[in-house]
């Protein structure tokens, strides 16, 4: 028997008999170090009072411990309701890192292989073509389970000015009934590019949701409860919130100028949706997501529970993209020094782009312009919480440098 088949049946026997793990231990740094992790405060209520967000949560840790947190604002600025520790977010793009690694246990279990054709276990997709500006052709090789963790497998995420990107907008593959419907959608849009052979942000995870719904023969959100979220004791983190937490659910808001408008009602997120999103369907805490963090941050374990082996961490941790298609970009927005690994994007240079940022940081944020990042060299793990749309880097950009003097610079 393989080293990862007894890890991934090692994981299921305690994810169906270990007790709830211990909450993350918090510390109390010494005088000067607490007064420059306290500027943090200022700066996120100044963002408050300027009407650039409605409420946030920081929440730092190092060495494994909660070395700081704060909650600021409102969660519902129409009630004047305060922004809770315990509140819960839509973490949209944050989902990603989780449901890569669940396909990762499917790659440690032995189910499951990162450069199998994804035709192999979702056959609606065996068949796709790459659109060019002479027609339609056959792909130089077939997008596989590793392109679409790093998005390099051509899909798209409907970009109007790349080839093939109005068929999303026609066919709609995110607002399939399921993931099933969704495959069907995409078998008749074909893809952007050869895989492997450019970096696009798209609805690739989606796909990979699917793989794991295939190859496990479980459902998304059972297969994310039983194999990440109950092992992390992440007790607050699913595909919708129940109606006894809805209290706990902030508000989400559109800034325009000085403006905050709400844009939608917690209330439509109380059953869980037909289409899994893998790529941006989850509501989680700080608290949750950290523990998913500092399980990554200790190579694949929390407090002596294993979810990963060490080897799929390094592969999600470090820079997995090929030359042609480094760095990572949104349009003319180009993160330069900044490649992707199999769920994260991974600093590999210091660059004018996040200047604060260390190399060997991953990370990555979600659509409400919820943050998270991590300093594997100095252990240092940083999640924001807010719910502000369009996306911003504001938050992360203001605080980072103030977390890393005072944490690194004593």
């Amino acid at each position: 028997m393989t080293r990862s088949r007894i890890l991934g049946i090692a994981a299921l026997l305690l994810a169906g008999c270990a007790p709830s793990l211990r909450e993350v231990p918090e510390a109390r740094p010494e005088a000067p170090v607490s007064q420059k992790l306290r500027k943090v405060d200022a700066v996120v209520e100044e963002m408050i009072g300027a009407r650039k967000l409605a409420g946030a949560i920081v929440l730092v840790a190092k060495d494994g411990q909660v070395v700081f947190s704060g909650s600021y604002g409102k969660m519902d600025l129409e009630a004047g309701t305060a922004m809770r520790p315990d509140a819960i977010f839509r973490i949209y793009s944050m989902t990603k890192a989780i449901v890569t690694s669940a396909a990762l246990q499917l790659v440690d279990d032995g189910k499951l292989k990162l450069d199998a054709p994804i035709g192999e276990s979702i056959p609606e997709l065996r068949d796709l073509k790459v659109a060019t500006a002479d027609g339609t052709r056959a792909p130089s090789r077939p997008p596989t389970v590793k392109d679409l963790m790093l998005h390099t497998a051509g899909f798209l995420y409907g970009n109007a000015d790349r080839p093939g990107g109005k068929l999303y907008q026609e066919k709609k593959p995110l607002e399939a009934a399921d993931l099933d419907d969704m495959a069907k959608r995409l078998s008749t849009i074909q893809l952007a590019f050869d895989p492997g052979k450019d970096w696009v942000y798209s609805l690739s995870i989606d796909v990979l949701g699917l793989v794991i719904e295939r190859v496990s023969g479980m459902k998304l959100d059972r297969f994310l409860e039983e194999r990440i979220f109950k092992p992390l004791d992440m007790k607050d983190t699913g595909f919708f919130v129940p109606a006894d937490k809805l209290d706990r659910f902030a508000h989400n808001y559109q800034r325009a100028g000085k403006e905050l408008k709400r844009i939608d009602l917690p209330s439509k997120f109380l059953k869980s949706p037909g289409l899994l999103s893998g790529g941006g369907g989850l509501v989680s805490t700080a608290r949750d997501y950290l523990r998913f963090l500092l399980m990554v941050e200790g190579g694949g374990e929390l407090h002596g529970r294993r979810v990963l082996s060490a080897a799929s961490v390094r592969l999600m941790t470090t820079n997995q993209l090929p030359k042609e298609a480094f760095p990572i970009y949104f349009g003319k927005e180009i993160r330069h020094d900044t490649g992707f690994g199999l769920g994260f994007s991974v600093r590999t240079a210091d660059s004018a782009w996040d200047p604060k940022a260390r190399v060997g940081e991953y990370g990555w944020g979600g659509a409400a312009s919820t943050h998270y990042w991590v300093s594997p060299k100095d252990r240092i793990v940083v999640v924001t919480m807010e719910q502000t749309m369009p996306y911003s880097f504001e938050t992360e950009f203001a605080v980072k440098g103030l977390i890393y003097d005072a944490l690194l610079n004593r």
